[in-house]
């Protein structure tokens, strides 16, 4: 078969390959660098595919193997909330570069049913979770959990038996029931999600904190990789707007993460341009914004189809 037929097969599974190496690695500047090379390597091997397996599980089986690689010598990637309680007040703010922080995963599609999946499958304080599995484990979850693979095809996969596969499976899935983060009803509804989205921005370019008061949960969790403190409690992060956010200029563009709605905002510089600051992705649910990460890295904006700067 030619090239051409090679990519007509092949390039639909490129955004599932990518959420699924997301999952595995915990960033998605790695998950897109591991695609590449995947599509890459079974490009190049694509004369001997002899089809004994669909072309999916062909391309799953390299890419999985590839994280695995990488995850031998990786450390695990975590959110703030993951080394230790949050605060009630807005106090000191010190940053760690030293960790190895959880990354946003910018939302390709709209579908409705893709979207909800998505949700399910990549919140942050899930993949969080998920990196503190063993990459095995954490893989053979992923291929039947989530890729829906068979127990024999996941242990093919991982080159593995199939009793193996099933007790590493065990071992993910009990792990996961005893640290199994809180779920909120956060199903995607694209009026709810555009309307929590356009209220958020509002209030974050009018510095507006009853505006955004209104928005956030009693219990509302305020995360800024890689900044280690977090926020827990309406209070708390509306006394942080006001000490740090709202006293300078700000924008905000609207964008989407994770299947969420997110806004990327600019903080405002000498010369009167604004500069990218975070990417905020914003978990509704509850009655109200219930989680807020915001990414503190400006590398990501490319990502999320975002300019660098804005004008004054």
């Amino acid at each position: 078969m030619s090239d051409e037929d090679f990519w007509r097969l092949a390039a639909p599974y490129r955004g599932e390959l990518l959420a699924h190496c997301y999952r595995l690695l915990g960033s998605f500047q790695d998950a897109e660098d591991l695609v590449q090379d995947t599509m890459l390597r079974a490009w190049q091997a694509f004369d001997g595919f002899e089809g004994r397996s669909s072309i999916r599980t062909w391309l799953y089986r390299i890419a999985t193997n590839a994280c695995l690689n990488v995850l031998k010598s990786a450390r695990r990637r975590v959110l703030p909330s993951g080394l230790g309680a949050g605060s009630e007040t807005a106090g000191a703010l010190p940053k760690i570069d030293t960790v190895s922080w959880l990354e946003p995963l910018p939302t390709a599609g709209d579908d409705p049913a893709d979207l909800a999946v998505l949700r399910d499958s990549t919140r942050l304080a899930v993949v969080a979770a998920f990196q503190r599995l063993p990459p095995r484990q954490r893989a053979v979850l992923m291929l039947v959990e989530v890729a829906g693979f068979r127990l024999a095809e996941a242990a093919a996969t991982l080159g593995t038996t199939t009793t193996a596969a099933r007790s590493a499976l065990q071992r993910a899935r009990a792990a996961l029931a005893a640290d199994q983060p809180v779920q909120d009803d956060v199903l995607p509804d694209p009026a709810l999600d555009d309307e929590v989205l356009r209220r958020y921005l509002k209030a974050f370019e009018d510095a507006d904190t009853a505006g955004l008061a209104a928005l956030l949960r009693s219990d509302v969790e305020y995360q800024m990789p890689p900044i280690a403190v977090w926020f827990h409690g309406r209070d708390a992060v509306l006394e942080h707007h006001t000490r740090r956010i709202f006293s300078s200029p700000r924008r905000a563009l609207p964008t989407s993460a994770n299947g969420f709605p997110a806004a990327g905002t600019y903080r405002k510089r000498a010369d009167g341009s604004f500069a990218g600051h975070g990417i905020h992705v914003l978990e509704a649910g509850g009655g109200g914004i219930g989680r807020i990460v915001v990414f503190l890295d400006e590398t990501l904006f490319p990502a999320f189809g975002l300019p660098a700067t804005l004008p004054g």
